[in-house]
């Protein structure tokens, strides 16, 4: 009784709401009979990172779907998520203090809600973007 009064992490820890919990045994039980939407998600990835780099961006290796478009300058980075909200796409440009000085980027992340449609407007509106600020040629 002496812990429940007094020990802090326990006075100010709560009790997780029956709707989360819920919901998290519906995703557990939905990911653990099909595979699909983790491998729908895992081709948007390496199509849009292929796509990306292929038009001559700055991607950050690797295989999870947050993909860091790198650019360095913070201004970069925020003029370009800017215009792309402008082209219908939201992004979130990242600079420091949230990342290292000189290190900018736009983060975007996939869904396996996205079909391919979505990506190729994406990919299109980057390209257009980033031809237009200089960032690709």
């Amino acid at each position: 009784e002496m812990l429940r009064q007094r020990s802090r992490p326990y006075l100010f820890s709560n009790t997780l709401a029956p709707s989360i919990v819920g919901a998290s045994i519906a995703v557990l039980d939905m990911l653990s009979e099909t595979t699909e939407l983790r491998d729908k998600l895992e081709y948007n990835t390496t199509y849009f990172r292929e796509k990306m780099t292929a038009a001559g961006f700055d991607i950050t290796p690797g295989v999870h779907p947050i993909v860091p478009l790198m650019l360095y300058d913070a201004n970069i980075a925020q003029e370009m998520a800017a215009r792309m909200l402008e082209e219908g796409i939201y992004v979130i440009g990242f600079y420091f203090p949230v990342v290292p000085k000189g290190k900018a980027r736009i983060r975007v992340q996939m869904s396996a809600a996205h079909d391919q449609n979505h990506l190729d407007k994406a990919i299109a509106a980057f390209i257009k973007v980033g031809k237009e600020m200089g960032v690709v040629k």
